[in-house]
């Protein structure tokens, strides 16, 4: 799941919206800085503040809808139905994109498709983001995670600026941001003929991007 499959459904808890993206922010500040449950679960239960509580209940919720998200069927099928398109245009059985990119593009596309159905969601998402200050949740998530970063703050103040969540709209703004991920992991950034895959990529998730929702929102949790 990407930020706003993670967090369309807490858009009146800023600090919690908050949480559910950190993962996903750390990955990009620094990938060895991360929020265990088994850290962040104690932290919440045992504490007085409530922006680590509400930061900590949002890293929570964020890694039960990944466990239930990445382990569906309906998760795992487009996820190889989309590598099997990608793995047509970059044959070599040594080229790690396919596969990366089958799981990267359901999750964006799937974003793209809350999007579209509301086109308030993008706005609303992000000026509930704008409620958040950015420094107190740096302090929280240092409470909790396996090590300390100073530059969380930084990121959240440009993610909130730079809005690349707009970008998924359009198949072209999106495989800009694709590239950029790849970029970012060290693999080789797609050639133009891709777009046709992403915008085959796009249709797929109008269309069955609702069972991927309905295996997060039909499981129960105690994080919300």
């Amino acid at each position: 799941m990407n930020y706003l499959a993670h967090g369309y459904r807490f858009l009146d808890s800023p600090l919690f919206l908050a949480g559910t993206a950190v993962p996903d922010w750390l990955s990009v500040v620094n990938r060895r800085v991360r929020t265990r449950s088994r850290l962040v679960r104690p932290a919440v239960e045992g504490t007085d503040c409530n922006n680590v509580r509400d930061v900590g209940r949002g890293i929570l919720q964020h890694h039960h809808d990944d466990d239930a998200f990445h382990r569906s069927e309906s998760f795992q099928q487009l996820e190889a139905e989309l590598g099997v398109q990608f793995r047509r245009g970059m044959p070599d059985r040594y080229d790690h994109r396919p596969g990366f990119l089958g799981h990267i593009v359901v999750e964006l596309m799937l974003d793209a498709t809350l999007a579209a159905r509301d086109e308030t969601l993008l706005d609303r998402y992000y000026s509930a983001m704008s409620q958040v200050d950015s420094t107190a949740v740096e302090w929280a998530v240092n409470q909790m995670a396996t090590r300390t970063t100073d530059r969380l703050a930084w990121f959240i103040d440009r993610f909130r600026e730079e809005r690349f969540l707009d970008d998924y709209a359009d198949d072209e703004r999106i495989f800009v941001r694709i590239n950029q991920v790849l970029n970012r992991v060290k693999l080789p950034v797609m050639d133009k003929t891709n777009i046709e895959v992403l915008s085959w990529a796009r249709q797929l998730l109008l269309d069955r991007g609702q069972e991927l929702l309905d295996v997060v929102t039909g499981q129960g949790t105690d994080c919300a």
